[in-house]
This record gives structure tokens, C-alpha cells and sequence, in this order.
């Protein structure tokens, strides 16, 4: 009894504490949310009014209006899809030929690969920004796209995704008159539902909330992303903040649709990706 009554103890303060952990979490979108339908006055009053008075809708309407935001969720949306698409084929036939296939110096390649991840973006970002330069690639949607197509990371998730899954499968297709290519295509990419979703989400929530290299690569307006765009009603003496919230929410809407269909496979994925292999 009383081990059942510390348990139970240990199990309620666990909960109150993971509730306020939760809360405080929650708390920032509420505000974001409920000052999206405010002006710039009322944003910034103290204690804060947590509900509009009177509520605003207008700035909906005016973050559409008042810059092509539509032109920036669409041209941000391309981007994310084409790289996440791109990195789900090229991270996962990287990660086969690591995980199943012999070559000489396999390893030494992998653990090179993985020497790249300790080296920030920053430190070669003017080599990335001459090259794309002298390719032609400045100023143009390829700038974003080419060099976001293959990731180190993604390669390290799907490997120990597919470490996991037994050669004897392998074998047996290859006995059967599988080519490479339909091994990993049919018996191995199939198993792999929960890494490359938590592949999906993770890549597709950097491309949509990048800010850094699209402000460093493209100029033109025609190109820009919705970071950029919430980034256009800031101006040198003033900010509209309303704005701003109200844009922010809507950018949300696609990273909130992609975990609540990718969540499913989300935990599971990033819990046994570094347990396998």
C-alpha cells in the first residue's frame, strides 16, 4: 500500500509538473494568437488583455492586401515541398548505400559525413553564397532549392532506419532476382514510414521557417518567401505588430497540417532512429 501510494504520489507531481511545462509552452501562441486581433496600443498594454476589446479582423484582411502575401506562402510552400521531396529520394538512397551496401571506405565516407553536422552554417556560408554566384544560381528560386537537396542529417536518420531492417530480406530479394534499385525501392524504403516522416516534418518546417538564406540569396520580390514578406512591415520608425501576429498565424496553418498528419509516425521515428543500427 504504501509503494502504491508513492507511486501514485511520484505519478501526480509528475503530471502538474509536465502541465506547467505545457502551460508555459502555450502561453506565447495565445498571446500571438489573441494579439493578432489587436492594434499596436493594445499589444503592448500592461497587464495584458488577453481578450481584443475590440477585436480587430481587419489585420487578417490587410496582411493579405497590403504586401503580396500570397505570392510569398506560395513561393515558400514550393520551396518547402521541392526540398522535402528532394531530400526524402536523395537522403534515402544515400542512407541504403550506406546502411546495405559494401564498399570500400564506407565507413570513413559516413563518419566524414557525419563531421560535417558539427560545423555551422555560418562558417561556410560565403563559400555557398559564391558558388551559387558563379553557377548563376543568385537571385533565383535554384539559389534556395540546389543547395537545401541533400542533408547530412536526414542521410544519419534514414541509415539508422534502415540499419535496423534485416539483410536477410535483402537477400531473399536478391535471390528472387531483385536489382539493387527494387530492393530499395520494395522491401527496404516501404519499412521506413517513420523516419521519413519525421524527415517530412523536420525538413519541411526549416524550409518554411528559413529566414537567413532567402534574405542573403534572393533580391527579387517575385521570389521572396513569407519570412521575408512578415519581415516588410517592419520599417525604421515603425512596426505594425498586428500585422505581423496575424501573418505569423497564417504561415503556421501548413506546419500544423503536416504534423497532424505526420504525427502518427513522428514519435516513433525519432525514437528508434537512434536506437537502431
Amino acid at each position: 500500500m504504501k509503494k502504491n501510494k508513492a507511486h501514485a504520489i511520484s505519478n501526480g507531481i509528475l503530471i502538474i509538473i509536465l502541465l506547467a511545462v505545457a502551460f508555459s509552452m502555450t502561453v506565447p501562441f495565445i498571446w500571438m494568437i489573441t494579439s493578432s486581433f489587436k492594434n499596436n496600443n493594445e499589444i503592448f498594454l500592461y497587464p495584458i488583455r488577453w481578450i481584443p476589446d475590440p477585436v480587430r479582423t481587419a489585420n487578417y484582411v490587410d496582411v493579405w492586401t497590403k504586401i503580396p502575401f500570397f505570392k510569398y506562402f506560395r513561393n515558400t510552400f514550393a520551396y518547402s515541398v521541392t526540398v522535402t521531396v528532394g531530400q526524402i529520394i536523395t537522403c534515402s538512397m544515400a542512407a541504403y548505400a550506406f546502411a546495405k551496401l559494401r564498399f570500400p571506405g564506407k565507413n570513413a565516407i559516413f563518419m566524414v559525413y557525419l563531421a560535417t553536422m558539427m560545423v555551422p552554417w555560418h562558417a561556410v556560408m560565403i563559400p555557398q553564397f559564391m558558388i551559387n554566384k558563379r553557377l548563376g544560381f543568385y537571385n533565383t528560386p535554384w539559389s534556395i532549392i540546389i543547395m537545401n537537396l541533400v542533408s547530412v542529417f536526414g542521410i544519419f536518420l534514414m541509415r539508422q532506419a534502415m540499419a535496423g531492417i534485416p539483410d536477410d530480406l535483402c537477400e531473399a530479394a536478391r535471390i528472387d532476382g531483385c536489382k539493387e534499385f527494387g530492393i530499395f525501392s520494395r522491401v527496404v524504403f516501404p519499412l521506413c514510414k517513420p523516419s521519413l516522416a519525421t524527415l517530412v516534418v523536420f525538413q519541411f518546417t526549416f524550409m518554411w521557417n528559413d529566414y537567413l538564406a532567402p534574405m542573403i540569396y534572393l533580391d527579387n520580390d517575385n521570389y521572396k518567401t513569407i519570412q521575408l514578406g512578415l519581415a516588410s512591415f517592419r520599417s525604421q520608425y515603425n512596426t505594425d505588430y498586428g500585422l505581423i501576429m496575424a501573418g505569423t498565424v497564417c504561415s503556421l496553418i501548413p506546419i500544423l497540417l503536416v504534423y497532424i498528419v505526420a504525427q502518427k509516425y513522428l514519435i516513433e521515428g525519432v525514437a528508434f532512429s537512434g536506437l537502431k543500427g
